[in-house]
């Protein structure tokens, strides 16, 4: 078979396999342009998820006549003033992508420089059709229709209209979150999904284009190191979705989807959140274009970077150093439909309750008990509980001790003072705003997780010897993997040593954790191994191990605390970092704020 140059309208159907793989990859190219484009404000238009319509309006520099045809030939660019392509700074190459999106499709191209006349030129399929003058504002509008209509094998392989649409937002989403300094609007078939206003600070713009509750319950980064500066929003550890699809990093203000940026910020919140949950950021590095090469993926969206490792440390540190300074907070606003789920009965509900639970005592008993639960001005009578020979009432669910002393002011404390516990889980604070509720088990289990941190950089975990030592038996491979690790459990007071081909005898447990379950806990630090030895870092193996003997040295739910201990817990938790979430993602602490309590007594 002999050796042939394709067709120029082929070719270009080549490079639109490489650059439209769908209808969001053509969105990305005409929206990134417009940005290069120098515009301040960017509408874009679109129909059938894309598929239909595609329209992007900028009000950028705009193209004269010539330059309209130069850029719908192949590697024609204004981007590129020199050779120097590993220096190029802008988002892409303009005119790369336009002959290739004209290929398959209707294109339409219009564009106006100010000063000039507008003009305008139709490509249909990769044929000219028409050109002519124009009326428009200074700038440029680009049509593309019925996309794929002529390539029936490629448009088989779309997905239906409303996944193309929810992918061409996400794309003028990153943009729109990478350029708070330019306006950006979105419809679809007539309906407004995106609007922002140019002039945004970035943490405005990244909350008002993801969730406007992120602005509360997230910290601000800014870190420098060697030339490369890390700035952005994280959201804390409670604020996390159940998808990693809110993370969003740009790297030079290009909106990346890179795996090594990806596996910092999982490591980075490792300790924080349970292993399906995920968290909210936006990351934006900058640093200078020789230490970075955007030009390893057709498309742009993933990057390599000269010094990888100091990269990852950087948002590694960055974050942490960022979520320790945010404290103990957590989720400032309690869970929706766990509020909902308190309900205000009406006196006559009480009291068939009442009349059910108390049934030889009558109707007029059970109105007077219902009565005095819906009425704190009217007395319970004890007739009541008199009626029922031989009848024992409920044992009280409260519990109080006697105050030898004035209760402490709330006002000084931002957990408040605890005022009792609930079904021996739960501690009931009331702080100077709201009422704080608390898990005991969760903010301790944090709690002696940061206790055993410091200890290991203070030099190590104070150990307690057994009085006799433990055997506990697991398989073969486990006991192999907690032997490669016995120095490393060691610095946490954790003495071990190998029994045998399938056990371990335990000498000594940290002293942090008091009466644990020391089979439970050798048990779990096996299958922690068996789940991240190879994948972590020693570091982040260590972090894995502190949270596993954290969660068997805490305070257990069902344990009665006194008034004392419960203070005491609310006091710690003010002054340890990330105490506003356990070792894995959930909320140590919630808070109904006054207003809150007054909606659930209709009050407001």
């Amino acid at each position: 078979m002999s050796i042939r140059r394709l067709p120029e309208h082929l070719v270009n159907r080549i490079a639109a396999g490489e650059v439209v793989e769908r209808p969001a990859s053509a969105l990305k190219e005409l929206v990134e342009n417009a940005i290069d484009a120098g515009s301040t404000r960017i509408a874009v238009r679109i129909a059938g998820g894309g598929i239909d319509l595609i329209e992007v309006v900028d009000d950028g520099c705009g193209m004269d006549r010539d330059e309209m045809a130069v850029a719908l030939e192949r590697h024609a660019t204004s981007k590129l003033p020199d050779d120097a392509i590993e220096l190029v700074t802008t988002l892409g190459f303009r005119g790369e992508a336009l002959p290739s999106i004209a290929s398959v499709s209707r294109f339409v191209l219009e564009s106006r420089v100010r000063g000039q006349d507008g003009w305008q030129r139709i490509v249909d399929n990769g044929r000219l059709d028409s050109e002519g003058p124009a009326a428009l504002p200074p700038g440029t509008r680009i049509r593309v229709e019925r996309l794929f209509e002529k390539v029936p094998a490629r448009r088989k392989f779309l997905r239906s209209a409303r996944t193309e649409h929810a992918a061409c937002v996400d794309v003028v989403r990153r943009l729109a979150m990478a350029r708070p300094d330019i306006g950006f609007s979105m419809e679809h078939e007539g309906r407004r999904v995106l609007n922002v206003q140019p002039g945004d600070d970035r943490p405005t713009r990244v909350a008002a284009l993801t969730d406007r509750a992120l602005a509360e319950n997230s910290v601000a980064l800014d870190f420098e190191r060697e030339q490369v500066r890390l700035g952005g929003v994280a959201g804390i550890p409670t604020f996390n979705r159940g998808v990693a699809d809110h993370q969003y990093l740009f790297v030079n203000g290009r909106p990346v989807k890179d795996r090594l940026l990806v596996g910092a910020v999982r490591g980075a919140y490792a300790d924080f959140l349970a292993r399906d949950r995920h968290p909210v950021v936006a990351l934006f590095l900058d640093l200078p274009p020789d230490q970075v090469d955007v030009n390893v993926h057709p498309a742009k969206t993933e990057v390599r970077f000269r010094d990888p490792a100091l990269i990852r440390g950087m948002i590694v540190s960055g974050l942490r150093r960022a979520l320790d300074a945010a404290g103990h907070k957590s989720v400032q606003r309690p869970n929706e439909a766990g509020l909902a789920n308190w309900q205000s009965e009406p006196l006559a509900a009480a009291s068939a309750i009442a009349s059910e639970a108390f049934g030889g005592i009558g109707a007029t008993a059970a109105d007077s008990f219902a009565a005095a639960f819906a009425s704190p001005a009217v007395p319970r009578q004890a007739s009541v509980w008199d009626r029922r020979p031989g009848f024992t009432p409920p044992p009280v669910m409260g519990r109080a001790e006697p105050a030898y002393a004035p209760p402490p002011e709330t006002v000084s404390y931002p957990l408040g003072v605890a005022r009792g516990q609930v079904s021996k889980t739960y501690i009931v604070a009331e702080a100077e705003d709201g009422l704080v509720i608390v898990d005991q088990h969760a903010a301790h289990e944090r709690l002696v997780l940061e206790r055993m941190r410091r200890a290991v950089e203070g030099g190590g975990v104070a150990s307690q010897a057994l009085l006799l030592p433990e055997v506990v038996e697991l398989e073969e491979v486990a006991c192999d993997r907690l032997e490669a690790r016995l120095a490393d459990l060691a610095a946490f007071g954790l003495e071990l040593e190998r029994f045998g081909p399938a056990a371990m005898l335990v000498r000594a447990t940290p002293a942090l954790l008091g009466q644990s379950d020391v089979k439970g806990l050798v048990a779990d630090l096996a299958d922690e191994l068996a789940a991240y030895d190879e994948a972590l870092s020693l570091k982040e193996r260590i972090d894995h191990v502190a949270a596993t003997m954290a969660c068997h040295g805490s305070v257990r739910a069902g344990r009665v605390l006194s008034v004392a201990e419960m203070n005491a817990l609310l006091r710690e938790m003010e002054v340890t970092p990330h105490s506003g979430q356990c070792n894995h993602g959930r909320p140590t602490w919630i808070k109904l704020a006054h207003a809150d309590i007054e909606k659930l007594f209709g009050r407001k």
